[in-house]
């Protein structure tokens, strides 16, 4: 019989409020016991039956804690994610993983001589167009995929006093993470990376201009991610020896656990806006598969208990903090880098 998990959530900002803190009490199995936050009134109003604590080692040190996840600001992801495992938990870290590969990967090796499990919240692999891409490619609809770009594009010109438009975060830390992993986990490691990032904002400090190309033998991956485009709403362009898929608009979850609703209810993850298909030797039918962040927690729960695997294992985000920190330094440096 597996046991009901006890989790601790660190921070209760958009990553813990609007994503985690839901999805954790919509998942059986999963009881959302404690969170650190000053936020103690919002807490209470959302999720009254936790608790809410002021400081990381009072929570971590509850043994009746068996998951922490991370929801911190980027910066000290890793230093959380060392405490949480030194502490004997399991580790939950929101993207990024970490904000340098060195801390990526002595996070990885500490879970492993802790024996914890330690996972990455790459929900974005339950998007609702990235599933159905997913698929299209699975079973042939778009013959041999020869290029494949992803964007997300906003317009916010104006530089606001938070974290994430502070030096040393910006988008490629907040985005860059969705879009790698989505990669990766179609098409592999890429021969070569090259970025061009830039600080277009009036008075920005963050990089908001990302533009990144994965070289593979034949196929091209473009990755984009700005803050400066009125029409934005382009999100995937996807061209093979058998068709093409244009998507426009987002996944419909993050707007709708943003506006309070349930996860999982009735019409949970359908995309209004599901693509268009267009098929070399005609034909355009699809189905268009529904988004579900919570079968990531519903596998991590499953994993906690010993009846399946890592949802988004260290090896994957490892891999994913690899092309990161290449293309910054690709960026830097003004040239292609290759991976091996």
């Amino acid at each position: 019989m597996t046991k009901t998990l006890n989790v601790a959530l660190l921070g209760y900002g958009m990553a813990g409020k609007v994503f985690h803190a839901p999805l954790i009490a919509a998942t059986p199995g999963l009881t959302l016991k404690t969170v650190v936050t000053s936020r103690a009134d919002q807490v209470a109003a959302d999720h009254p039956g936790a608790s809410v604590v002021p400081d990381i080692a009072t929570a971590l040190a509850d043994p009746g804690i068996d998951l922490v996840v991370v929801a911190t600001p980027d910066a000290v992801h890793a230093q959380h994610g060392r405490a949480a495992l030194a502490a004997g938990k399991a580790v939950l870290i929101d993207k990024p993983f970490a904000t340098t590969l060195a801390d990526a990967q002595a996070l990885a090796e500490q879970a492993r001589h802790e024996g914890k499990l330690l996972s990455v919240f790459h929900n974005r692999r339950w998007d609702s167009d990235f599933l159905t891409i997913k698929q299209l490619i699975a079973d042939g609809a778009l013959g041999e995929v020869t290029h494949f770009e992803s964007r997300y594009d906003r317009f916010r010109p104006v530089v606001v006093d938070q974290w994430k438009e502070k030096a040393g975060a910006g988008t490629w830390y907040g985005l860059g993470p969705h879009l790698v992993d989505q990669a990766l986990q179609l098409f592999g490691m890429p021969v070569g990376v090259y970025a061009d990032f830039a600080v277009q904002k009036d008075c920005g400090q963050a990089v908001d201009y990302c533009h990144v190309l994965l070289r593979y033998p034949r196929l091209r991956v473009v990755l984009h991610a700005c803050q400066l485009a009125p029409a934005n709403d382009l999100r995937f362009i996807v061209h093979g020896t058998g068709g093409s898929f244009i998507k426009h608009g987002l996944d419909p979850q993050e707007a709708a656990l943003a506006g309070g609703a349930k996860p999982g209810g009735q019409g949970w993850g359908v995309d209004p806006r599901p693509g268009a298909l267009l098929r070399v030797e005609g034909g355009a039918d699809f189905k268009s598969l529904p988004g579900d962040y919570l079968a990531f927690y519903a596998a991590l729960r499953d994993a906690l208990n010993g009846a399946g695997p890592n949802p988004s294992n260290p090896a994957d985000a490892l891999a994913t903090m690899t092309v990161m920190d290449l293309a910054m330094r690709s960026a830097q440096e003004r040239r292609e880098l290759l991976t091996s």
